[in-house]
């Protein structure tokens, strides 16, 4: 998700989530929460604008529904109108539609779908379907050591679909089966006044677009005691993937590998929890569409990088976060727990398992605020440091 989006979603997430319906909403509290919204990014620029939320609970006092509109000023895109609503239901249930027109050439388009415990939680289902445009997207290269001064950027015109449906053998452990579709335009020039990717590296597969289907087959096993906000546990993802590219004069084949493995320990108290993540992912074929191989930087992985800073085929990633409570509130009529992270991710990217090399890791310490309505509703701004500076991101989830 982009960092200006998810500056919003950290307001909204930290408030709840719905879709008005029924006579549910008719006997809802509705309360209004104006907020400034003031960012500033690496690659995105900086914001100045207002959100207004429509925050709405049920009679139980939890809340069910949420209407979000946000005016923002951006430096590089102009004047962005987005409308956010989001549903939430128990069981991990969760409906979440988006849309966002911006002056110069951004647009975003998203509806999602996501119910892990269907059918009396014998299956687990999701779709989404989304478009969008983004005019700032950076690209360095291939390569564990690109240059900073080989930045480029362009914009990326996309339209994706997937679905999955999951399997349980037991409480923990799911068999699941998922598509993906990704249509990419070939890339045009973006908002900044960097080189044009197309222009600084015309020969890199992806340029002229990209055409995807892929079919994956995942284990899961995942002790944790919440998916959305865990406090104890772990979770193990592994999965397989074929993807077959249809645009003309592409190889039509490759494959995906990845595992990554999550722990969280925590204290009697459960005021301070430790957790550690592991991240391994393989791409094998040739011809492969730049932005569909290994990155690093980002909002999930090295933090003190802008997102995409390291592409290659493979990745090997790891991270240690500390989550430390500081603070229960009541927040807009719900409690709210806060904490603050100290972290350092490193990884590096790498085209043969003969190049993995430790001079090419890369560290990035950093610091995390996070704002929690348990049990299914997260906040978090992460700000990290590198070499190149500091990065900052928002999102509506833990990093892992």
């Amino acid at each position: 998700m982009r960092r200006r989006d998810c500056i919003l979603i950290l307001v909204v997430g930290l408030i709840g989530q719905a879709w008005p319906g029924g006579e549910e909403f008719a006997r809802a509290d509705v309360q209004y929460f104006p907020i400034p919204a003031i960012s500033s990014s690496k690659n995105d620029g900086n914001d100045f604008g207002m959100i207004v939320p429509a925050l709405i609970t049920g009679p139980d006092g939890e809340l069910k529904h949420l209407i979000a509109p946000m005016v923002i000023y951006n430096t590089i895109v102009g004047v962005r109108g987005t409308l956010n609503l989001f549903h939430y239901q128990p069981g991990g249930r969760e409906l979440r539609g988006i849309a966002s027109w911006s002056e110069k050439i951004e647009r975003r388009f998203l509806v999602s779908y996501v119910d892990p415990g269907f059918s009396n939680g014998r299956y687990n289902i999701g779709f989404s379907v989304s478009h969008f445009k983004n005019a700032t997207v950076r690209f360095f290269g291939l390569g564990p050591t690109t240059p900073l001064y080989d930045e480029t950027n362009y914009t990326a015109s996309e339209t994706r679909f997937n679905w999955k449906f999951g399997i349980y053998a037991n409480e923990v452990t799911q068999v699941a089966f998922s598509q993906r579709f990704r249509h990419m335009d070939a890339i045009d020039p973006g908002a900044t006044r960097l080189p044009f990717t197309g222009a600084r590296f015309p020969t890199v597969s992806g340029v002229e677009g990209a055409t995807i289907l892929g079919e994956r087959i995942s284990f899961h096993y995942d002790t944790r005691n919440n998916l959305v906000t865990p406090t104890d546990g772990m979770a193990v993802t592994a999965y397989a993937e074929i993807n077959h590219n249809f645009h003309p004069g592409a190889q039509p084949l490759y494959s995906r590998y990845g595992v990554e493995i999550k722990k969280l320990f925590a204290s009697e108290s459960k005021r301070a929890i430790l957790v550690v993540r592991g991240d391994f992912q393989a791409t094998i074929g040739t011809d492969v569409p730049f932005y569909e191989l290994s990155s690093l930087g980002g909002q999930n992985n090295l933090r003190g990088y802008g997102v995409d800073r390291y592409i290659d085929k493979h990745l090997v990633a790891f991270s240690v976060e500390e989550r430390i409570h500081v603070l229960r509130t009541r927040l807009a009529g719900v409690m709210a727990d806060f904490e603050i992270a100290p972290f350092v991710d490193t990884g590096q990217v790498f085209n043969s398992f003969k190049d993995v090399s430790f001079k090419d890791y890369r560290v990035t310490p950093g610091i995390g605020f996070r704002g929690i309505i348990r049990p299914n509703v997260v906040g978090r701004i992460d700000y990290g440091f590198s070499k190149e500076g500091g990065a900052v991101f928002a999102g509506l989830d833990f990093p892992y």
